[in-house]
């Protein structure tokens, strides 16, 4: 069995909003409200949720790229959050991200070839010739020429870019890798593509994923676990086969009937929900879920849901919910 390779507990990301002539802070943005999950080496732990639920917030507090506000990470046995910055210079090594946009996210200015090789570089990995042949490895793997790291980013299209960004995540060789929404901007036979790449090099070096999207199918397909956030809280955590065939949460349940089914033989049924999602500004007491959902209870107004876990060890659902405590 694979050991844990990040462990997170009760991770919170709460952003200021400051008003008045002197900007004090007013009130709080609680994008990221108290999450908690592992991922094994090797693992790819889906996270999904409506557009601005806090998955992108959640991905990159995870390597410190923004400051969590409280809680705490656990990568490979040692406390991120307690890290000096000589300390997290070494763990860059071991934690990347693969961005949304494979335009923004390139210096226009460099080549590909210093885009890639500016990190081998920087922790001094390699030089010269070695990291001539480095670079034509990591081009050759991710699907590019070696002969294109003279080119610059406008001259590629949105999928060769993207295999770019994948190149320079993997140039040091990590552990882990979230991939926030890296296929949501390219075309469907290109996301096939990188998709397969993404786990083909999984199986080579071991590699565990955040994939963090909005896309269900694209979840289903690559993910082994999937965790589903609402409103900055997971309130359901399960096997993707699980989640999928027996989904536990009202929101879950919900979502999950969204999902179009290609195959016009296959009648489901769609559950609404009523209403907008609340404003991260003020989130609603007890369950944030309440105020949209068809199961509420009087105490969902007033008590947070306590975790409640539902099945076997091999198909464990771990859910937030007063329905099933």
């Amino acid at each position: 069995m694979n050991k844990v390779l990040i462990s997170v507990k009760n991770l919170k990301k709460h952003f200021p909003v400051r008003s008045g002539f002197l900007s004090r802070i007013s009130n709080w943005v609680k994008a990221v409200d108290d999450i908690s999950f592992d991922i094994k080496e090797g693992e790819t732990l889906g996270l999904v949720g409506e557009s601005g639920c806090g998955k992108t917030t959640a991905g990159r507090a995870l390597l410190r790229l923004i400051e969590p506000t409280d809680g705490t990470i656990y990568f490979d046995g040692k406390n991120v959050l307690k890290m000096n910055s000589k300390d997290l210079r070494s763990l860059r090594c071991q934690m990347q991200i693969i961005f949304q946009d494979p335009y923004s996210s390139l210096n226009p200015r460099m080549s590909v070839g210093n885009i890639v090789g500016e990190a081998l570089k920087v922790h001094g990995i390699a030089t010269g010739k070695a990291l001539n042949h480095h670079l034509a490895d990591l081009l050759n793997k991710v699907g590019l020429s070696a002969s294109y790291h003279s080119r610059y980013p406008h001259e590629f299209s949105g999928g060769q870019r993207q295999r770019i960004g994948i190149a320079r995540a993997l140039a040091l060789n990590p552990k882990f890798i979230v991939c926030d929404e890296a296929v949501s901007a390219l075309d469907v036979s290109i996301q096939a593509q990188i998709i397969n790449l993404l786990r083909d090099l999984q199986s080579e070096y071991q590699l565990a994923y955040l994939f963090i999207s909005h896309d269900l199918n694209v979840v289903q397909h690559i993910a082994h676990r999937v965790a589903v956030m609402y409103l900055g809280r997971i309130v359901e955590i399960a096997h993707t086969s699980t989640l999928f065939k027996s989904p536990k949460h009202p929101y879950t349940q919900a979502l999950i009937s969204a999902n179009p089914i290609p195959d016009p033989e296959v009648v489901h049924q769609i559950i609404p929900l009523l209403g907008d999602v609340p404003s991260p500004l003020n989130p609603p007491a007890g369950c944030h879920f309440h105020t949209r959902c068809p199961k509420v209870m009087e105490q969902c107004k007033h008590m947070s849901p306590p975790l409640t876990e539902i099945g076997t060890d091999t198909e464990k659902q771990k859910v937030w919910c007063h329905l099933y405590h």
